[in-house]
């Protein structure tokens, strides 16, 4: 028995040549609506933002964020060692000069100390006693040097009466000549005893002036080792707010360790970091501006550090007048750096278009028309472009975004 197959329409027949026909037609369209002209996009004019291009002044600045901070900070070391006995200070306490900010204990450095004391207090009492002894000795020098004047104003008189005599008769000439032999005799003898007693005198002094000096030592000895035993009590030494603390109690600390830091309220430095980009053209002494609340306080640049760290550099800045209200250390604020003096140029607003066409072209208004045109930006700060080429004072341009736009070389506003 024959079965009797059933005619196809003929669309499934010619199926396949059904599509590729129509993929090809679209495509002709395609090539012939690039042949006719540019593509063309209508959008909603209250969608976009349009600017003029003006001639007008540009600055050249960098605009970051730059945090509060103390101009000057002082780190607080130990001058002895010892374990930390007692914190006095907390962090962020306010502080005056000569303030307690820890104790610490150091029972080598008491015992050293009262050592000093009892072998000072030994050499005064040393000093006391053989003072009184050289006073006595002193005394006793000027009682023989008294004798001795006495003893030789004697001979004086007594060798005038004798001469005298002479003169009467009373005396032979050679009486008065031994007479006179031994007169010159104890003359000299006199003379030679009040010399070594004046020696005597000026050694005494001498010695004593020793001794006192060496007592003066030992006291300036001991009273630098009571100065040390200040030196356990650790003490701020300038008015600011405590940073921070490095010590717990019973921590065993040397000499001249940091333990702890100040920072000093009285004028506040800005610090903010830079791109690399910059660190050729970043110098001090270069202005910069502050804007907050309305109200634009200067700065200025007062330390560049050039060593660059991800890729970024550090600088302070400082305030050149008025400081804004409420300025507090960790405080941020938006900071304009001038990188040079205003100059004439044509400008133009920023814009979100840049991010799509690299400032190589942008959409010129004329009309309800916007049409691509070529475009060349040069220097630019956080508000404006510098135009160098392809527009021109009172051209009007669209500067938001163009995401939604397409490769369209014309747009038709609504």
């Amino acid at each position: 028995m024959d079965i009797k197959l059933e005619k196809k329409p003929w669309y499934i027949r010619y199926r396949a040549y059904l599509l590729a026909g129509g993929a090809f037609i679209i495509f002709l369209i395609y090539v012939i609506s690039l042949s006719l002209g540019p593509r063309k996009l209508r959008i909603e004019g209250d969608n976009i933002q349009i600017a003029e291009v003006k001639n007008g002044k540009f600055m050249e600045y960098v605009d970051v964020e730059g945090l509060v901070q103390p101009i000057l900070t002082i780190q607080v070391n130990t001058r002895e060692s010892g374990s930390v006995d007692r914190i006095v200070a907390e962090e962020g306490t306010l502080l005056k000069k000569g303030d307690t900010i820890l104790v610490l204990s150091n029972p080598d450095l008491l015992r050293e100390i009262e050592d000093q004391r009892d072998e000072w207090e030994n050499q005064r009492y040393s000093y006391k006693e053989r003072e009184i002894e050289m006073e006595q000795k002193s005394l006793a020098l000027k009682q023989q040097a008294l004798q001795a004047q006495y003893e030789m104003n004697r001979l004086q008189k007594s060798f005038g009466l004798e001469k005298e005599e002479f003169k009467m008769g009373i005396k032979s000439k050679a009486q008065l000549e031994v007479i006179e032999a031994e007169y010159n005799y104890n003359l000299k003898k006199t003379a030679l005893q009040m010399e070594s007693l004046s020696h005597d005198s000026a050694m005494t002094i001498i010695r004593k002036d020793l001794l006192r000096n060496e007592m003066e030592r030992g006291q300036k000895k001991y009273l630098r080792s009571m100065e040390r035993l200040e030196g356990l009590v650790v003490r701020a030494p300038i008015n600011g707010q405590l940073s921070y603390v490095k010590a717990t109690p019973g921590q065993q600390v040397g000499s001249n360790s940091n333990i702890a830091e100040i920072k000093v309220l009285d004028q506040f430095k800005i610090h903010t970091q830079l791109s690399e980009y910059y660190i050729d053209r970043i110098t001090t002494g270069l202005p910069a501006t502050v804007n907050y609340q309305g109200k634009k306080y200067p700065l200025k640049i007062t330390k560049v550090v050039p060593e660059v760290k991800d890729r970024m550099f550090d600088v302070d800045l400082v305030f050149t007048g008025e400081m804004p209200e409420n300025v507090r250390v960790g405080k941020s604020f938006r900071v304009q750096i001038e990188l040079g003096q205003p100059e004439d140029a044509l400008v133009m607003p920023r814009g979100n278009f840049y991010q799509a066409t690299g400032g190589q072209w942008i959409y010129k208004v004329n009309g309800d028309i916007a049409v691509r045109v070529p475009l060349t930006i040069g220097r630019q700060n956080p508000q404006q472009y510098e135009v160098t080429e392809g527009l021109q004072g009172g051209d009007l341009v669209i500067v938001t975004g163009y995401d939604n736009f397409g490769e369209a070389e014309e747009l038709i506003l609504k």
